[in-house]
């Protein structure tokens, strides 16, 4: 069954360095676990590994991307055989003057093709492998040459520091929302911006109005609502680093779960749609947002497709960014939404682009 994504976008270069969605959410959205046999898109690895802490039976992690499996592929030998201080060094989670020795010993555990394409890239390894695909860039050139424009680096770390809501309200307010910060924003976060630099204009197909107005709205929920101080995804769009905020997949108190669940973990270059083809049968599946970039008819054959090939009581979780999707009346029959969870764990999503946190579980 051909993916409608596959036909419009490029998957030739490393998009996403790190998984973009919040792992706390997912896992306790999915609750993967003993038994449970679990689908994740791969994106650079973080998310998929994060579903291995909890001890599933298997994990099959798919992405149309080999540059993507690399990176999947990579983070897997870096468990395999660093301690965890080193891990976030060769992310780019601290700071350290010789990552490429901590590539060499990781480089052992990854096959040909994968040490030949890391190879080619000694440089970028130097950066940290946390920033090198194509969103972690745009974010660099937001924090590099507009956010200076906007604010000092003193306004920016009393952000980033712990406040009471009331607080955060009013830092917000009189500090953060002045002008500047609103035209520049909504100029470098707009469709035709975020098209060029960040995300392919394939994923923008089934979005309508403003782009810039709705992730602005978020971005003010992440430093209000939510506290910036614990938000890691915010903490590198800013800083450029997780400092001691770290998302699910690279906290110390995971780390050795990971680690041992690693033979656990499968990975294939492959849309969803042949995947399923196969017949395997799944318990879990972490969806990331893939039903952002198909039109409502393609979303509900997949979904379809998808709830054919789970187990009685299986969960999907995926989120929407701009495009709305979700269980259509037409499988009411089929799948239930868990309203009340989705809004639940929404409200707290670290990771704060999305518009709904959606989780379904089979009947």
């Amino acid at each position: 069954m051909p993916s409608e994504v596959a036909e419009r976008a490029d998957f030739s270069t490393i998009r996403y360095a790190q998984c973009w969605e919040d792992a706390d959410i997912l896992v306790s959205a999915l609750e993967p676990g003993p038994g449970k046999t679990c689908l994740s898109i791969a994106s650079a690895g973080d998310n998929t590994l994060a579903l291995l802490a909890r001890s599933p039976e298997r994990v099959l992690a798919l992405d149309l991307s080999r540059a993507q499996l690399a990176c999947v592929e990579l983070r897997v030998a870096a468990y395999r055989c660093l301690e965890h201080y080193e891990l976030l060094q060769l992310v780019g989670s601290s700071p350290c003057k010789e990552r490429h020795g901590l590539y060499q010993r990781c480089r052992t555990y990854l096959s040909t093709d994968v040490q030949s394409f890391w190879d080619q890239r000694n440089s970028l390894i130097e950066q940290g492998i946390g920033s090198i695909g194509k969103f972690e860039r745009y974010f660099r050139i937001f924090r590099t040459y507009v956010l200076p424009l906007i604010h000092s680096r003193t306004v920016i770390s009393n952000l980033l520091e712990t406040k009471p809501h009331d607080a955060r309200l009013s830092f917000y307010e009189d500090c953060w929302n002045n002008k500047r910060w609103k035209f520049l924003f909504q100029l470098f976060f707009s469709r035709q911006v975020m098209s060029a630099l960040g995300r392919s204009p394939a994923f923008f197909r089934y979005v309508e109005g403003s782009v810039a107005e709705r992730i602005l709205l978020r971005t003010r929920y992440a430093m209000t609502e939510l506290d910036p101080a614990v938000n890691p995804y915010l903490q590198w769009i800013l800083t450029g680093t997780h400092h001691n905020v770290l998302p699910f997949a690279l906290r110390e108190e995971n780390f050795e779960s990971i680690r041992h669940n690693l033979d656990r973990l499968e990975w294939r270059c492959s849309s969803i749609e042949d995947a399923l083809d196969r017949g395997e049968r799944f318990d879990c599946f972490n969806l990331s947002d893939i039903f952002e970039y198909m039109s409502e008819d393609s979303y509900e054959r997949l979904l379809r497709r998808l709830v054919s090939r789970s187990n009685p009581g299986a969960r999907l979780a995926y989120w929407n960014m701009l495009a709305p999707r979700g269980r259509p009346k037409s499988m009411a029959a089929l799948l239930d939404p868990l309203e009340e969870l989705s809004t639940t764990l929404f409200a707290e999503d670290k990771a704060f682009f999305y518009s709904a946190f959606v989780v379904e579980r089979v009947r």
